[in-house]
């Protein structure tokens, strides 16, 4: 992805509230799949990382980008932005 596509994918999740916490409990093979079902839905999602997680927004970042094969946005914080084209009905033209 090059820079101005991810420039352009950072605004549209300005205005995205998160749509998954990740706490205490970290992630789990069912977590990794609702991720992954609301990225085909959504292209574009993002997830907040709770202080009592344990480990940071970017080690979960690197983690759901591997496991689902998204491409990571940005880390700010503890917001993660993570973007996969849909295969079935892209809504996002970069």
């Amino acid at each position: 992805m090059t820079s101005k596509q991810r420039a352009k994918l950072r605004g549209m999740a300005n205005t995205l509230s998160p749509i998954f916490q990740i706490g205490k409990e970290g992630i789990s093979e069912n977590f990794i799949k609702q991720i992954s079902d609301a990225l085909e839905a959504r292209e574009l999602i993002k997830i907040t990382v709770l202080e009592t997680s344990g480990d940071t927004a970017k080690e979960f970042c690197k983690c759901f980008a591997e496991k689902v094969g998204a491409e990571p946005v940005q880390v700010i914080g503890n917001k993660i932005v993570l973007y996969k084209k849909s295969k079935n009905n892209p809504k996002i033209e970069l």
